[in-house]
């Protein structure tokens, strides 16, 4: 027993010696060999969270190549998305389309920090729920509660512009980083924010908001205090949610993982599913619709007692079947807002890998002593775009509005009758006749998907429409993305 006792006692000196060292172990430089996170020899962080979180409500879609573009006949004859491979980068996207209760959610917030002083904020931020209306139908309940009823809150929110969506968008970073501040027990519950004195990710990083400091980041430089602000380099701030690009959104509305075989795309898809129909071959619902879609002629939902997809207008956002990603409603329901300038040949001039239009470059705004301005009355770093003479000694870029580029540019002119004013650096409506035959122009916005008054060939991710990015519909919501930072595959 005594010599049990003896050796019970051995191995638990052992045990404490090794927690002990292992608690004072650092890992070292490989170029320096100097340790990280040791404040004895100046304190150099580095975080041991390597891995991107999936911020809430995401879902992680692998990238990969694909052909973007038409899968069915052109029935419209214009032929705006000729198929073309391109490659996707990782990112993660909203499972669901955005409803209204996250919307109210928002409008909430706004009001209680912005309503008593800029009113008009919480204005600009309203759906326009007039969208409802038509001359001869009678829609006027939904004008009423089809936004703010209780029955209606898991709805996909509609009556939403572009512009409101990205603004949206924006907020949601900001109040999704401010809660992983405070569950990190950095920041304190700061529930008296008012007008610029809001939690802003970017104001944050660049100093320009403290909040209600609660623990703080532990400073391991020995010559700052004791506690300082979180940096992106520690990894718990995510990247800021965003409207997807077109090919996101068709990649990821396509979901050929599903299809995938050592390489080989095994069955390519017209919809979001197998196969050419719109009905399920589940044997539980053998035959019911995967989709909320027009049928018809003035048939929205099927006959009493047997209704074909359950809605007569947008479905709740979780309804019916989740593609091969886990993402609902890719196809019908409501179409979506992507972040993409249309072009009728974008297809032909954008880049192969993660195309997209729309690049406007920007700099935080400085003083005459390069010194970072203050926030604006919203609390938000101020913007500017680059200036010519900064892109002169550029390779990959020459300006900072590249909207037009290639495409109503002065670069792409073919006729001098478009060319007016040549100090005009947008030609976008001379070129594609502006209200007089197009309603092209760079404020036109691309949107995709079918939705509840659209026929079954909307609902094919190559399709593509376009409204302006300050209008909105009764049968256009949206949904969220995220950028995927380091390995595009984290299981790997």
């Amino acid at each position: 027993m005594i010599k049990y006792s003896k050796i019970l006692t051995a191995i638990t000196i052992i045990a404490l010696f090794t927690m002990a060292t292992s608690c004072t172990t650092h890992e070292a430089s490989h170029s320096t060999g100097w340790d990280y996170n040791n404040s004895e020899n100046g304190g150099f962080e580095v975080t041991l969270q390597v891995e991107q979180e999936t911020g809430p409500g995401l879902i992680f879609i692998e990238g990969g190549t694909f052909v973007m573009g038409s899968t069915q006949e052109r029935v419209m004859y214009d032929w705006d998305n000729i198929p073309r491979k391109v490659t996707v980068p990782s990112f993660y996207m909203d499972e669901t389309e955005v409803s209204n209760l996250d919307y109210l959610e928002y409008l909430y917030w706004l009001s209680r920090v912005f309503g008593e002083d800029y009113p008009e904020v919480y204005k600009n931020a309203l759906p326009d729920t007039l969208v409802w209306r038509s001359q001869l139908a009678y829609n006027e309940p939904l004008v009423e509660t089809y936004f703010r009823y209780p029955s209606y809150h898991n709805y996909p929110v509609v009556g939403v512009s572009w512009v409101q969506a990205c603004e949206y968008c924006k907020w949601r970073s900001d109040r999704v980083n401010e809660l992983r501040l405070i569950e990190a027990g950095v920041l304190d519950w700061d529930p008296d924010q008012k007008n610029k004195e809001n939690f802003n990710t970017e104001a944050y990083l660049a100093g320009q908001y403290d909040g209600l400091i609660l623990d703080g980041k532990e400073n391991l430089d020995p010559t700052g205090t004791d506690i300082r602000k979180v940096q992106i380099e520690d990894g718990i701030l995510l990247p800021n949610y965003r409207l997807p690009t077109e090919a996101e959104w068709e990649y990821a509305a396509l979901g050929l993982v599903g299809n995938t075989l050592y390489e080989r795309v095994v069955e390519r898809r017209t919809y979001p599913w197998n196969g050419h129909y719109t009905r399920t071959d589940d044997n539980k619902y053998y035959g019911s619709f995967v989709a909320n879609f027009k049928r018809g002629e003035g048939d929205y939902m099927g006959v009493a007692g047997s209704l074909n997809d359950g809605a007569d207008i947008p479905a709740p956002v979780g309804s019916y079947w989740p593609n091969d990603y886990g993402l609902y409603n890719m196809g019908g329901n409501v179409s979506e807002w992507v972040l993409d300038v249309y072009r009728p040949l974008s297809f032909e001039d954008v880049d192969d890998y993660s195309p997209f239009r729309g690049n406007i470059f920007t700099k935080k705004k400085v003083n005459f002593e390069d010194m970072l301005v203050e926030k604006d009355s919203l609390g938000r770093i101020q913007y500017e775009e680059v200036t010519d003479e900064e892109n002169l000694t550029r390779r990959n870029y020459r300006k900072a509005n590249n909207i037009n580029y290639r495409d109503g540019d002065q670069m792409s002119i073919i006729s001098n009758s478009w060319l007016g004013d040549p100090g005009k650096s947008n030609l976008t409506n001379e070129m594609y006749e502006y209200s007089i035959t197009t309603l092209i122009s760079d404020h036109s916005r691309v949107y995709k998907g079918g939705s509840w008054m659209d026929r079954a060939y909307f609902m094919s991710p190559g399709e593509r429409r376009y409204m302006d990015q300050n209008e909105a519909s009764n049968s256009i919501g949206f949904r969220c993305a995220m950028d995927r930072l380091g390995s595009p595959n984290p299981g790997r």
